[in-house]
């Protein structure tokens, strides 16, 4: 099993970009899934994008074309790269890696979008 630490997050305008990242210790990264989701006050969490050991992504309609999942297995990190934030991705933000029937969270980085 793997210990997630999420870090990048903090407040920008909008229209603005941030980068969250995703370290992971322990062993198999590379063969986890990755996700990042995400809870705002009062709603319940909900997925943001995964990316497959392959690398392959998804993402919610709702950040499609603004946000980018990748990783970086030899540095055992995830990466979410946020551009034209709006004030609705306001959220604490959380890294997910599941394997076979394995799953960690991270504590979460809040992001605040607000002029």
């Amino acid at each position: 099993q793997v210990q997630l630490v999420e870090s990048g997050g903090g407040l920008v305008q909008p229209g603005g970009s941030l980068r969250l990242s995703c370290a992971a210790s322990g062993s198999l990264f590379n063969l986890y899934v990755m996700g990042w989701y995400r809870q705002a006050p009062g709603k319940q969490r909900e997925l943001v994008a995964t990316i497959t050991s392959g690398g392959s992504t998804n993402y919610a309609d709702s950040v499609k074309g603004r946000f980018t999942i990748s990783r970086d297995n030899a540095k055992k990190t995830a990466y979410l790269q946020m551009n034209s934030l709006k004030p609705e991705d306001t959220a604490v933000y959380l890294c997910n890696a599941r394997w076979s029937l394995t799953e960690s969270w991270g504590q979460g980085t809040q992001v605040t979008v607000s002029s």
